[in-house]
């Protein structure tokens, strides 16, 4: 079944957006079938009825309870690539996404950002209805690095760094209920941004002797955490 995300609940049908009416309606041609709608971050299986309401027939109680939360920020890329970690960081369970400032970025969004973020948060939507997820993640405003004095576990991916590796940054891991994820942009972090993640406590990791492409880190350390974390 189609999955969707409705906002608002009226009597015994959820509310759906202009936008999923019209994928339901012209995309996938749907008359008086069933969908999976989630409200509330619960699932519930609904019937759309002549005027395509979804009413509700079933509430499915699925377990939410997530022990850790997965920030990921991100620094303003090209849309391609953009769109890419939105969509393959939403399939591998991360709760907040983050884009940041960096020196060496770039992609400018002056007077765009609204726009911006709109568009990504619709592949954030569509990328949780695909994988099933109960929950949409959330995307911030933009960042300055200096923004990012989270109380967390905080680790930030160096081309500098040699012998902090991630295994040994998971040895150490101990119930930590979130845990930030900082990548820097196509050549890197400056210097100047890593000290000053470092006077945030960020932990400077290495991924290897490899140096992976932007779009790459971020599949590689939600994928890390979540075998390390699987109950």
């Amino acid at each position: 079944m189609q999955r969707y995300f409705s906002k608002v609940k009226k009597d015994n049908f959820l509310v759906l957006s202009k936008e999923d009416l019209y994928h339901i309606k012209t995309v996938m041609r749907m008359k008086e079938d069933y969908i999976e709608v989630v409200y509330q971050n619960k699932l519930h299986i609904c019937k759309l009825d002549k005027d395509y309401n979804a009413v509700i027939e079933k509430i499915i109680d699925e377990n939410y309870n997530k022990k850790t939360k997965f920030i990921l920020c991100i620094p303003l890329l090209q849309e391609q690539k953009m769109s890419f970690i939105l969509q393959k960081a939403t399939e591998l369970g991360v709760d907040e996404i983050i884009p940041i400032f960096t020196t060496r970025s770039k992609v400018k969004i002056d007077g765009k950002e609204e726009k911006k973020i709109d568009r990504w948060n619709k592949i954030c939507k569509e990328a949780s209805e695909q994988s099933k997820r109960l929950d949409i993640p959330v995307i911030s405003n933009v960042k300055k690095i200096e923004q990012l004095d989270y109380d967390c576990l905080k680790v930030v991916c160096s081309t500098k760094e040699k012998n902090n590796t991630i295994k040994k940054v998971l040895k150490k891991l101990k119930n930590y209920d979130k845990i930030l994820m900082l990548i820097g942009p196509e050549g890197g972090l400056t210097e100047e941004e890593e000290n000053k993640l470092k006077d945030l406590d960020f932990e400077l990791v290495t991924l290897g002797d490899n140096i992976l492409r932007v779009e790459t880190v971020p599949i590689y350390l939600l994928s890390v955490f979540n075998y390390e974390l699987m109950e």
